[in-house]
């Protein structure tokens, strides 16, 4: 990785020296649009019944985002909540997952290669994709595609990269509020049958809170090659990061009083961690139509960070590293009947080690230890095998696909100390044992099978129903099965099964569109930790809503753009909080409500504005429902002008009326309200030169 890390400047310059002598060069932004996240492969026949939810290149521009959240909040069923600095929580038709179980709910990727094996998910793991020069970020809500499988219950949120090999180049710096500043630089070359590319960015933040920060390195290196029918791309990302976290604050709308809001009660706690993965897809054309794409690649990262919110604030060293395979082929029976097919497959070697530099006591000095030294330290070698089959029908108005995914999920654990609820030397923990237990080396093994049907009819060349059925998995990730607690000795623990059903209609307007969707989604076997702070899995929650992304022209100069939730995400399973059956309840942080409406105005041909408006409805911070945050609205105002032809000055403006909120709020027995606390008025300045 350090090799990589001083090498990375010398691949941008000469990727860039060599750049400037296309002639041919063109704009990225004008390169066809394709659907990558539900299908690999391109032919002319394209699933209508998937719904593909799409942030543009346009928009991207136009926002230059400082955190994928950002963007997050233009598709409507996306709820993200940003943590301090790139960390955050997900929820994509969800409630903010968080908590035992939570990660892995929503597959994260880059140009459709999963960031992290399925085993080994962060739940802050898409700061490891390069959102922030990215082409799009398309995604696919619900377990419905045939090409992913374990942790995409929720969907799927995939950045793609610009194709840099056709040539054009970029070079921008933002300037903002906080000590926040940029460089992105974006150069390709274009040989005709083949092209070199390289797509970078270098942040800085000193961050609005005391002690806080991030240094944040990102490059995406791509090559192309054409031959008559393949083409092969090949691509390259390295991400790194350096940071300084600052931690929850705690009491009763705390957020709201400046000088708590601005401080840092971990000013210890920090983040450190580098991925890079490489990869190379062959797609090859047949003369009856078909296609078929392969895509090998590998990946690795390691990560160490202070975990502030536990007792005795351990620090937790993680890695993972493997290869694995992507492919799909596509064989047309007939013009209106073709076939998609492909095996997956991937090898991982990941390892945790988790350890103190003192002890901690119980609340009573005798019921509970956290041991100084290691409390963990194990590795395993995990491996995937998934074989898909989906059967595709298009004729006149109707598209129809039937298929199935079937997935075996290794595990080969290795614990590297002594089993059971001891210190790292063998010896007890008081009276009550360790905090902290370590089970015996073993195998787990998880099979699944998820069928997936989705139905779509052209009922006018205007406006077109669709529909779906299907049913997804998550397999109980490494750190749930090894990573236990007190008298936990074995997690036994079975796959997280996900029933989805969906409808909806897309309308295509004089000017403009709207998509409206219903969908219910059931979610059984759910991971949870239990009274005893044991890993369990028998809770079952009900996902259900309705969406709308609404875009409409108004008169040449004057535009909307909304995306909006509706939703509600309920236990429904009985199990006893204190004296509460939660049985009914809310999940905790799942706001009903949410809204992204963007409103613009084009005064010159060179000059344009927007003013953006991002609700969160109140929620409850508590399993049992007895504690709430009010929720909040906030204005962001954008003024972009063309100062030339090939060079745009762009200002923004954020939380223009300079609102007291929390980015996230939640409520512990230990801390009571506690909330990550948003940040004041903001301005970011930004300069874009494209050659």
């Amino acid at each position: 990785m350090a090799i990589i890390a001083r090498i990375t400047p010398w691949i941008i310059l000469c990727v860039g020296g060599l750049a400037q002598s296309n002639v041919y060069a063109q704009s990225v932004e004008d390169i066809e649009h394709i659907v990558t996240t539900t299908s690999r492969v391109t032919t002319s026949a394209n699933n209508r019944g998937y719904q593909v939810s799409t942030v543009s290149q346009q928009d991207l521009s136009f926002l230059s985002l400082q955190h994928v959240q950002e963007a997050l909040n233009y598709i409507a069923g996306a709820g993200v909540q940003r943590g301090n600095g790139q960390e955050y929580l997900p929820a994509l038709r969800s409630p903010v997952l968080t908590g035992a179980g939570a990660c892995g709910g929503i597959l994260a990727a880059e140009d459709g290669i999963a960031l992290r094996a399925a085993g080994f998910c962060n739940i802050n793991e898409l700061f490891e994709a390069h959102s922030e020069m990215a082409q799009r970020i398309e995604v696919l809500k619900g377990p419905n595609s045939v090409l992913y499988g374990s942790n995409a219950i929720h969907g799927v949120i995939n950045v793609i990269t610009p194709d840099t090999t056709r040539g054009g180049g970029k070079l921008g710096v933002d300037y903002g509020s906080y000590g926040y500043h940029r460089v992105k630089f974006r150069q390709g070359k274009d040989n005709g049958d083949s092209g070199i590319g390289v797509n970078a960015s270098i942040t800085r933040d000193t961050g609005y809170r005391n002690d806080e920060g991030v240094d944040q390195e990102k490059v995406n290196v791509r090559h192309r090659r054409d031959f008559d029918t393949v083409t092969i791309n090949s691509g390259l990302t390295y991400t790194h990061l350096e940071q300084d976290t600052a931690g929850y604050i705690t009491g009763f709308e705390s957020y709201k009083v400046p000088e708590i809001a601005r401080s840092n009660p971990n000013p210890e706690a920090f983040r450190h961690a580098q991925s890079l993965r490489l990869w190379s897809k062959a797609d090859m054309r047949f003369d009856n139509g078909s296609a078929l794409s392969i895509t090998p690649y590998y990946r690795s990262q390691d990560m160490d960070f202070r975990m502030h919110f536990l007792p005795g604030k351990p620090l937790e060293h993680n890695y993972q590293k493997g290869v694995g395979l992507l492919s799909q082929y596509r064989y047309f029976i007939h013009s209106h009947l073709y076939l998609d097919t492909g095996i997956d497959l991937e090898y991982t070697q990941g390892g945790l080690v988790q350890s103190q530099d003192g002890p901690t006591l119980g609340s009573d000095f005798l019921v509970e230890t956290v041991p100084e030294g290691k409390h963990y330290d194990y590795d395993v070698d995990a491996s995937l095998i998934a074989p898909y089959v989906a059967l595709n029908w298009q004729y006149q108005q109707w598209d129809i696909s039937l298929g199935a995914r079937y997935e075996r999920m290794s595990y080969d654990y290795t614990n590297n100390m002594l089993a059971g609820r001891t210190r790292e030397d063998g010896s007890e923990c008081g009276l009550g044992g360790c905090r902290y237990s370590r089970p015996e080396s073993g195998d787990n093994q998880f099979n699944e099978l998820s069928p997936k049907l989705s139905v779509s009819y052209q009922l006018s060349p205007s406006t077109r129903w669709f529909a779906g059925v299907s049913r997804g998995y998550r397999a109980p990730q490494a750190t749930e099965l090894y990573r236990l607690q007190r008298a936990q000795q074995v997690a036994e623990l079975a796959s997280v099964i996900a029933t989805n059903v969906e409808f909806g209609v897309q309308q295509t307007l004089t000017n403009g569109d709207f998509t409206l969707a219903l969908y219910s989604l059931t979610k059984d076997n759910v991971i949870y930790r239990d009274s005893n702070f044991f890993n369990i899995n028998n809770g079952e929650t009900w996902h259900r809503g309705v969406e709308l992304t609404l875009n409409y022209q108004f008169t040449t100069n004057l535009d909307i753009a909304f995306a909006g939730s509706y939703a509600r995400h309920t236990y429904e399973h009985s199990q006893l909080s204190g004296e509460v059956d939660i049985k009914g309840n809310d999940v905790d942080t799942a706001p009903k409500a949410q809204v992204n409406t963007r409103m613009g105005y084009t005064f010159t041909p060179r000059w344009r504005g927007e003013v953006e408006w991002q609700y969160v409805s109140s929620y409850f911070t508590d399993i049992e429902n007895q504690h709430t945050y009010d929720g909040h609205g906030l204005l962001h105002l954008r003024l972009q002008y063309d100062w030339r032809a090939d060079t745009t000055v762009t200002l923004r403006v954020n939380n223009l009326l300079d609102k007291a909120y929390a980015d996230r709020a939640d409520y512990t027995e230990f801390t009571e309200d506690r909330y990550f606390p948003g940040r004041p008025r903001s301005f970011m300045l930004s300069a874009m030169h494209r050659f």
